[in-house]
């Protein structure tokens, strides 16, 4: 399976693209911004779009979403379905913003703690990571976890945000830790990393900065 990303959007948030080509697949993690750059890309692939999943619903996520869906009807997008206010929001987040925003209807699919889903040609677990939002998953599978905005390289995600949780965040992350070294995490923003970087060198993560919820 190939994975590549496209930062995008003010955010520069990272939408990830796996494609396997044996099987013709390619799946979209978080479009966030840009819709038609993202929809190129995946053209250029030749292969078809299967799914789209959600590590959470936030503005710079899923900003994307409509014009993804209007280039493949029909597409099925996954999400937590804690996740459903902070995806009805998004439109108004992005006016406080000051940010145009095209409204999607919402993800027809439910993912929960535990559920495996084939992605690509991959088995994923989806791990239900709460804090950063409360229906935040990552999708953990063939030695990767793409984790949304639960942990970046060098940091984590924010919790000063509408329904955000700083100790959910903090169990979350030691739930990461749990994870083999080697991981390679595929974050929403920043550079991918591994689980074994962060444990060492992430303050958040190896008990050098004071953790809210800790």
């Amino acid at each position: 399976m190939r994975v590549t990303s496209i930062t995008v959007g003010p955010f520069r948030e990272n939408c990830w693209i796996l494609h396997e080509p044996a099987l013709d697949e390619v799946v979209l993690v978080d479009p966030g911004d840009e819709a038609d750059r993202i929809v190129a890309a995946v053209a250029a692939t030749g292969a078809r779009l299967t799914d789209v999943v959600l590590t959470h619903a936030h503005l710079d996520h899923v900003g994307a979403l409509a014009g993804v869906r209007r280039a493949w009807p029909g597409v099925p997008v996954h999400m937590h379905p804690a996740e459903a206010p902070v995806f009805d929001f998004a439109p108004r987040a992005a006016a406080l913003y000051g940010l145009p925003f095209e409204r999607s209807a919402p993800p027809e699919r439910e993912i929960v703690e535990g559920q495996v889903l084939r992605l690509a040609g991959e088995s994923f677990e989806v791990w239900h990571l709460p804090g950063h939002a409360p229906g935040h998953v990552a999708f953990i599978g063939a030695g990767m976890a793409f984790g949304g905005d639960v942990l970046f390289a060098g940091s984590v995600g924010r919790t000063d945000l509408p329904l955000s949780d700083p100790s959910a965040l903090d169990r979350s992350l030691r739930r990461l830790l749990t994870l083999p070294g080697e991981t390679v995490v595929h974050p929403g923003h920043g550079p991918s990393t591994t689980m074994a970087e962060e444990a060492r060198s992430n303050p958040f993560l190896n008990g050098s900065a004071l953790v809210p919820g800790r």
